[in-house]
Formats: C-alpha cells, structure tokens, sequence
C-alpha cells in the first residue's frame, strides 16, 4: 500500500500469493480480523466461515487499494476452479456481490481468471451476460491471446518475466538482450495482432524480471509493474521511448486467425513453454490458497 501511495499508479492486482504474503504482516492483521469475523457471521459450518472468510478477504484487500488508486483492482478466482466454467462464474459473482455490499461499484473492479479454456468461456459469460469485467491471467501463448480476443474479454495479463524463464532454465541460452527477450517477443506479438485486427481487449504485460523487459514493451496499452522495480526505473536516466505502436501494428504481417475448442488446445498443447507455465501457475496459486484457508480456518478455530 505504501509503495502504491509513492508511485501513484491507476489500477492495481492482487493474487492469492500477493495476499497470503500480506496476511502473514502485522499491520494488515485487522484486514484478516475484519475477514474472520464476517465468516463466523455469514456461515453455518466451518466449511462455508472459511470459504466466505477466504472470499472476503481478498474483496478487503482489493478495497483497501481502491482507497488510494483512481482505477480499478483485479481480483482472482480461487485457481482450483481453473478447469470449471461453471463454478468460476459463481465465484465471480459472489465477489463482485461483496464489493457490492462494500459500497464499490463493479465497474471498479476486474475478475481475474487463468487463460485456461473454461476461464476464457467463463469470462466471455461473465462479459456478455452480467458485464462483468474481467482480467484473464497466466497468459503464455498466442494461442490464449487469441482466444480471449475472441471472447472479447475486457483485459488480458500476458507474462513476460516466466516466460524467459522457462527459457533460461530449458534452453542453452542463459542470457537475453532485453529486445531478444522471449517474453518481450510473446507481448509485441500479441499487442501488434490486437492493434492490427482492432480487437478492443486491453493488453497489460505483467511478471517482469528487469527494467530492459519493461521500457522494451513501452507503449503498452498497460503495464504491471512490481514496487522494487518502478523504484529501480525512477532512479534510472535511461530515457523511455515508445515502441509498441498502432501504426507499427497495422504494417505488421500477422494473418488472423479464429480457435474452437479442439485448436486452442491443440495450440496450447504443442507449447511447451506455455503448458509447463500454465500448469505451474496455477498449481503455485492453489498452493497459496490452501495456505490462505489453513491461516483462516486455524483463527476462525481459535
């Protein structure tokens, strides 16, 4: 939060590690309080407090940054549910319900959801049917990129820092110039298809491992930027030009291309970059959750 109030950005994200990271500190502990204390009361059984509780307190969170950021927040569906369109659609739901009930509008606030073929269906629903916004998250391949555009989903947060590596640590190459960068090349690829087809999803590049990553992606519709890093950029002189562009999209000679279900996972599949990212994002995640519930079930308990 400080960090936010420093560098004065205009949307923020959250995650299940980002928020585990944070109720594990002192001076977040009324947040998890606040939390416990609405589970007790909303459910009946230890199941339904920890689950509420685990909700709410990423709805508190997300609050708390909307109190010192003018835009929006994204908020993530429990990654368990990465694989049922059905129960993400409800999870979202009932978050947006509690921002409601909060006083904050949902205009405020962006769904985060994995790439995964269920998540990019789940947010096309939640789009179409409930205008619901949503951010689609563990973004890896263009074939994900693609399939969201089609969805029309409000936003997308293709990785670039997991992308290298992956690259790093199973290929010979170890170090990349910055405009080399696998993961830079992954979100020109995709900014470049969207300018160029006019898609209106916004591309935010996010999980970066150092600046040259960053200022090479310049021009972006959004960036996600970590605190350690804006504060290596503001004390950096290097001068920031812009590189990603509309018109430099336009000349581009990306064909476009329309994915059914069979082909995005056929796509995802031949990737081995992106099904080893994907699978591993989402696993970290859930690991996160489950120690998110441990934290709350053991203070519900006590």
């Amino acid at each position: 939060f400080l960090a936010m109030e420093q560098f004065k950005p205009i949307d923020a994200t959250t995650n299940p590690s980002l928020i585990l990271a944070a109720a594990n500190q002192k001076k977040y502990a009324h947040l998890i309080d606040k939390a416990i204390q609405y589970g007790k009361k909303s459910g009946t059984t230890l199941t339904e407090q920890v689950s509420t509780a685990l909700d709410i307190t990423c709805v508190l969170f997300g609050k708390e940054i909307l109190n010192i950021i003018p835009g929006r927040v994204s908020t993530e569906v429990d990654a368990r549910l990465s694989f049922n369109k059905e129960a993400s659609i409800e999870k979202a739901k009932r978050l947006i319900a509690l921002y409601e009930e909060l006083g904050v509008n949902k205009d405020r606030v962006l769904i985060k959801l994995a790439s995964t073929w269920e998540g990019i269906q789940a947010a096309k629903e939640l789009e179409e049917k409930y205008g619901i916004h949503c951010n689609l998250t563990l973004l890896f391949s263009f074939a994900q990129a693609v399939a969201c555009a089609e969805a029309g989903v409000t936003l997308i947060s293709p990785f670039v820092g997991r992308i290298l590596d992956w690259y790093v640590t199973n290929t010979d190459k170890k170090s990349y110039e910055s405009k080399e960068d696998p993961g830079v090349l992954s979100v020109t690829k995709i900014y470049n298809y969207y300018k160029k087809f006019g898609y209106k999803t916004v591309v935010m590049g996010a999980s970066f491992r150092n600046t040259g990553e960053i200022t090479e992606l310049a021009g972006c519709d959004f960036l996600t930027i970590s605190p350690k890093l804006l504060e290596e950029l503001e004390k950096s002189n290097v001068s920031v030009r812009k590189v990603l562009t509309v018109e430099t999209a336009k000349k581009s000679d990306l064909q476009k291309i329309s994915l059914n279900e069979a082909e995005f996972r056929w796509l995802l599949n031949e990737d081995q970059m992106a099904t080893d990212k994907l699978s591993e994002g989402i696993r970290k995640f859930a690991v996160d959750v489950r120690k998110l519930e441990k934290l709350l079930q053991e203070k519900i308990q006590s």
